[in-house]
C-alpha cells in the first residue's frame, strides 16, 4: 500500500522537492522521432527531416532502432540537433520484434517482467545521458479489469457517451480499479526506487506519463502520492495534453484542475490534438484542443514535445507547429 507518513503528509502539505527547470528557451518545442523514425534507415536522415521542419530538437522515440543510432549521435555530436527526452525503451532492445513503450511494465504482477523493465530502462536513462537528454518518458502499468477503457470509447463513438449503459460500464471499471490498484502502485513504486541510482548518477528524469485510460497507473491523484513516497527531484511525471483531453472527454476527470494541482511535479508534455471522443496525435487545428487554454495553463519551464501520427505529412506537422507557437508566445516571451 503506498502511503505517506511524514508529519508534512500527515498535515495535508506534501514534501515535493522543488521542481527542476528543463526547458531552454531557444527551443521551446522539440519534436517526436515517432513521427518518422518508420520511414528511415539512416538516423542522419530521420534528424534532417525534422530539422527541414524549422525545429532544431527532438524527442527520441520507443521506435528508434539500432540501426539509426549511429546517424543520431552523428548529428548530435556536429551540434545540428539537441535531444531533450527519450522515450522508454530506447533504442528498440536486443530481441524485440518493433519497438513499444509497454515491452516490460515497472507495475507488472510478474517479478521477472518488472525485473526487465527495470534493466531496459537503466540502458534508455544510460543512452539518454550519452545524447545530452534530461528526462526519459515512462508507461507505468494497468490494473486487470474486465472491463476496459476503450469498451467506453467503443460505446462513445456509437452515441452513447454518457448513457446508463455508459455509466454502468464505467462504474464497474472504477470499482474494479479502485479494490486492485494498490498492489500495481507499490510495484511501480519500487520499481522506480530500483533505478534512483542510474537516474542519480546519470542526471537524467525519469517521468511518468499520464496515459489516457482509467485502468493505467498512476492517475493524477496516484502521481502525487508516488512524489510523496519518492521525494526525489529525478523523478517527475509526463502530461500528454492529448491523453488528458481523452480522459476528460470520457468523464474521468477535470484535466485543467489537476494540471494546476500537478504543475510543481511535471517534466514536460506532450502536444497533439484530439477529435472526440479520443482519436488523438492529430495536429492542430484538426482537433478540438484548445491550445491557447492549454499554453495557459502549463507551467513554465518544462519540455514540450510535438507528437504527430506517424506518417503524418510534414505540411500539417509545420502548420500546427505554427498554431502552437502562435498559443505559446506569451508564454515562450515570459521564458525568454
Amino acid at each position: 500500500m503506498i502511503e505517506c507518513n511524514s508529519p508534512d503528509c500527515r498535515s495535508g502539505e506534501l514534501p515535493f522537492p522543488e521542481p527542476v527547470a528543463l526547458l531552454d528557451s531557444r527551443m521551446p518545442f522539440s519534436l517526436s522521432t515517432h513521427w518518422n523514425a518508420g520511414a528511415h534507415t539512416d538516423g542522419r536522415a530521420m534528424i534532417d527531416d525534422i530539422l527541414a521542419l524549422g525545429l532544431t530538437a527532438v524527442e527520441l522515440g520507443y521506435d528508434l532502432t539500432l540501426d539509426l543510432v549511429p546517424g543520431v549521435l552523428e548529428r548530435v555530436r556536429e551540434g545540428a540537433v539537441r535531444v531533450t527526452s527519450l522515450h522508454n525503451f530506447c533504442p528498440v532492445p536486443v530481441g524485440a520484434l518493433r519497438g513499444h513503450p509497454e515491452l516490460f511494465l515497472l507495475g507488472s504482477e510478474d517479478r521477472r517482467e518488472r525485473e526487465a523493465a527495470v534493466a531496459n530502462t537503466r540502458k534508455t536513462v544510460e543512452f539518454a545521458a550519452e545524447v545530452g537528454a534530461q528526462a526519459v518518458v515512462v508507461h507505468a502499468g494497468y490494473v486487470k479489469t474486465p472491463v476496459k477503457s476503450r469498451d467506453l470509447v467503443a460505446l462513445a463513438e456509437k452515441g452513447g457517451l454518457f448513457s446508463p449503459e455508459y455509466d454502468r460500464l464505467k462504474m464497474k471499471l472504477l470499482i474494479t480499479r479502485q479494490a486492485r490498484v494498490s498492489r500495481c502502485l507499490d510495484h511501480v513504486c519500487r520499481s522506480i526506487e530500483a533505478l534512483l541510482p542510474a537516474l542519480e548518477a546519470n542526471r537524467v528524469v525519469a517521468a511518468i506519463e499520464l496515459l489516457p485510460w482509467w485502468e493505467s497507473v498512476p492517475s493524477e491523484q496516484e502521481m502525487e502520492l508516488i512524489a510523496a513516497r519518492i521525494p526525489s527531484p529525478f523523478v517527475r511525471f509526463w502530461y500528454d495534453a492529448g491523453h488528458a483531453r481523452i480522459r476528460d472527454n470520457m468523464g474521468f476527470v477535470s484535466s485543467l484542475r489537476w494540471l494546476a494541482k500537478l504543475g510543481p511535479l511535471l517534466a514536460g508534455a506532450h502536444l497533439h490534438d484530439v477529435a472526440p471522443p479520443a482519436g488523438d496525435h492529430l495536429m492542430p487545428p484538426h482537433g478540438a484542443m484548445d491550445f491557447r487554454e492549454l499554453a495557459a495553463a502549463l507551467p513554465p519551464g518544462i519540455l514540450r514535445v510535438l507528437e504527430p501520427a506517424p506518417g503524418t505529412p510534414a505540411e500539417l506537422v509545420r502548420r500546427g507547429l505554427a498554431i502552437l507557437e502562435e498559443a505559446f508566445a506569451p508564454t515562450l516571451e515570459t521564458e525568454a
